[in-house]
């Protein structure tokens, strides 16, 4: 079969043989044949740049290099693989690449939220094409669906669970009353979280995939730098059972939406209505919800990380640049999926300008009067309560907990409100605050 292949196959270099250096070796090899009659040409990995072999990945007679820079500089390469991570070796290697007339593959999205711009452009220079599928929920194909297949809508919103560290603890908490630290330790042990789990439980992972996200999705330059971030460290099982009890799932979440006085960029723990199907993605899997004009909403759900879902978005990467190698620079799909010339000005909001519904948490006094006084500080600042849940005296401390879920509102209403609240005589400690998000 590969025989009818008249075309030299296309040489390809990758750097970097952990679990997704591996996992593209292994499936280029395993699928070699079928990769070959999607491509138009063969694929050969010529060259692997490794500090160590990977036990799961016969690299048999392939050539392998201690130093990345020997690949990016290798005459005979064609594509780079870009699969070490982290920011500073990754943009030196990928802008060699560049600079050597070579095609990029990555899977690197803290390179691109943070450097894209600088990267695409030099790419655009040299007449290359830089492919990142794989920085974004792994195995889901989401970023060619917004770039390409939803082409002819005009993106609302896109919410996202994008990080699934954080998703697996929320689950386990919610499903076996766990606390966070201890199914953090357990995370760790299995290998989805890292010894320092920053990137993942305070959303900064999730931030660099959603700045990509809302880039594609809007037509904006890369801003990672303007993207809010809130983690999952201080979410206790008390806010997930009431949350629960209300008829939400708490879901740590990336949003993007356009508004008319900018583009709203943010990733916190959200309250989503418990029957949505995004809000029964759990364990270590991702979903990506898209809402545009034409198509309404559309889910992307799989695997978001992981040896070979990663590769699946490598390889399809990388097809992607065989097909498209041959044609005039100007003719292919854009980086960013809009002509770069065409990008937005269009800003982005501080989180006190954005628009949200909240649920409030309140620990008071068991005095007559209380409710009322929260309620009146509520109407005051113009913000509509929606449900109230007032529980019962608790045993230990004889406080009250009143929780409420708000309507739609400015969060700089919000944070006033929570002030005055706080400065009451008969609330004790500080006001829990969740952002809701109804994703109808």
């Amino acid at each position: 079969m590969m025989g009818s292949f008249s075309v030299k196959p296309v040489k390809v270099g990758i750097c970097g043989l952990g679990t997704v250096g591996g996992g593209t070796f292994n499936v280029l090899k395993r699928n070699a044949e079928e990769i070959a009659r999607r491509a138009g040409r063969g694929i050969e990995v010529a060259q692997i740049a490794a500090r160590r072999p990977n036990p799961k990945c016969e690299t048999g007679s392939t050539p392998i290099t201690a130093d990345i820079f020997d690949v990016a500089n290798n005459p005979e390469i064609d594509i780079v693989i870009e699969l070490i991570g982290g920011y500073t070796l990754a943009r030196e290697l990928v802008l060699q690449a560049i600079e050597n007339g070579k095609h990029v593959v990555t899977a690197n999205k803290a390179l691109i939220a943070v450097h894209g711009n600088e990267i695409f452009a030099k790419a655009r220079e040299k007449g290359v094409i830089v492919a990142f599928e794989a920085a974004v929920a792994g195995g889901i194909p989401v970023i060619k669906a917004i770039r390409e297949g939803l082409a002819a809508n005009r993106i609302n919103w896109l919410a996202g669970i994008i990080n699934g560290t954080g998703n697996f603890i929320l689950t386990e908490m919610r499903e076996k009353g766990r606390a966070f630290a201890d199914v953090l330790k357990e995370a760790q042990a299995l290998g989805y979280a890292e010894a320092d789990p920053t990137f993942d439980v305070e959303g900064i992972d999730a931030a660099h995939k959603l700045t990509i996200l809302a880039s594609i999705a809007f037509g904006i330059p890369l801003q990672f730098d303007k993207a809010y971030t809130e983690g999952i460290t201080q979410l206790t099982t008390a806010d997930v059972n009431y949350a629960e009890a209300l008829g939400y799932r708490i879901k740590h979440l990336g949003v993007a939406r356009r508004t008319e006085q900018g583009i709203e960029l943010r990733v916190h723990p959200t309250l989503i209505p418990a029957d949505r199907l995004i809000a029964n993605v759990n364990g270590v899997m991702n979903a990506v919800m898209v809402n545009g004009d034409a198509a309404g909403s559309t889910l992307f759900y799989g695997a978001g990380a992981g040896m070979e879902p990663t590769a699946s978005s490598v390889v399809a990467d990388l097809v992607d640049v065989v097909r498209a190698m041959t044609a005039d620079p100007e003719n292919r799909v854009p980086h960013l999926a809009f002509q770069p010339d065409s990008l937005s000005d269009h800003p982005i909001l501080p989180i006190d300008a954005c628009e949200s519904a909240y649920y409030l948490r309140i620990q008071a006094k068991d005095h007559p009067g209380v409710l009322a006084q929260v309620a009146t500080i509520l109407s005051e600042r113009g913000i509509n309560i929606e449900s109230i849940m007032q529980m019962e005296v608790e045993e230990h401390d004889g406080l009250v907990p009143m929780i409420l879920v708000t309507h739609r509102v400015l969060e700089s209403r919000i944070i006033e409100a929570i002030t005055a609240l706080e400065a009451l005589q008969d609330v004790v400690g500080n006001v829990v605050r969740i952002r809701v998000e109804q994703l109808n």
